[in-house]
């Protein structure tokens, strides 16, 4: 590898960034919800959820706090928040991804997006891993 690209990679701010960049699905998700939450209810209602606001408001908190957690690592919680992330993203696959359940074309775009979270999934896991290393 040449030593400018090494010395990129193991610099601790580079590290940082990549966890930034992991997680803007997330924290940008918080943004919408935070200043468009009636339309962030209207999707909890569109999955079915039960008590809509309640769960705006928890998807809101856990995407936050599991963003921040991952970013900052701090108290070495990147991991936690990592797998908070991880948990969410999956379960977002049978509420509002079920491509399953639609008719093509629909079917392939949700199973596109399934795809997008499990890979998204995979770079969370390995986040966490390299946080728990050190």
């Amino acid at each position: 590898m040449p030593p400018l690209i090494s010395t990129l990679l193991d610099h601790p701010a580079t590290f940082v960034v990549a966890r930034v960049i992991l997680t803007t699905l997330f924290w940008s998700e918080v943004i919408l919800g935070i200043t468009n939450f009636p339309a962030f209810v209207e999707a909890m209602k569109r999955v079915s959820l039960p008590f809509p606001k309640f769960f705006a408001v928890l998807t809101i908190l856990l995407q936050l706090v599991g963003s921040v957690l991952l970013i900052t690592n701090v108290s070495g919680l990147g991991w936690f928040g990592a797998g908070m992330l991880g948990v969410f993203t999956l379960l977002t696959i049978p509420y509002g991804h079920a491509f399953w359940k639609f008719p093509q074309p629909r079917r392939t775009q949700e199973l596109h997006f399934v795809l997008e979270h499990i890979t998204v999934v995979g770079g969370l896991l390995l986040a966490a891993i390299l946080l728990t290393k050190g």
